[in-house]
């Protein structure tokens, strides 16, 4: 059972992250605005929202495909991804950002996926 719920919070995740990846694609400016850092890219630098929608994609389907293909692995790979967010958070946090984005969004997204890797490793 404990495995089943470590799947949901993977999967939740996994498509949730893809959502986001899909708008940060479409250059959204809100949700540039609700990372945490205090100012969003001048418009010629609004690019590098499209390398973070292509780095959330990626991540979410790695999760998806790891569920069907390499189970076994699946927690190792959700407590490697877990470096993502928690990194997210430290640039957030460094460059004075919003600490409640940081530790609100960030972390409670590091802490997520470190328990769904814990559930899946049970």
């Amino acid at each position: 059972m404990l495995n089943w719920i470590g799947l949901v919070i993977s999967w939740i995740g996994a498509l949730g992250i893809i959502a986001i990846g899909v708008a940060y694609l479409g250059k959204n400016e809100k949700n540039a605005a609700g990372f945490g850092l205090p100012a969003s890219p001048a418009p010629e630098a609004r690019g590098w929202w499209q390398v973070k929608g292509v780095r959330d994609i990626g991540s979410g389907l790695l999760v998806i495909v790891f569920s069907f293909v390499a189970r076994d692995q699946l927690a190792l790979l959700m407590l490697l991804l877990a470096v993502i967010p928690l990194g997210d958070m430290w640039v957030v946090m460094s460059n004075g950002g919003d600490r409640k984005a940081a530790y609100g969004i960030h972390g409670a997204t590091a802490v997520a996926m470190i328990a769904a890797a814990a559930l899946l490793a049970a």
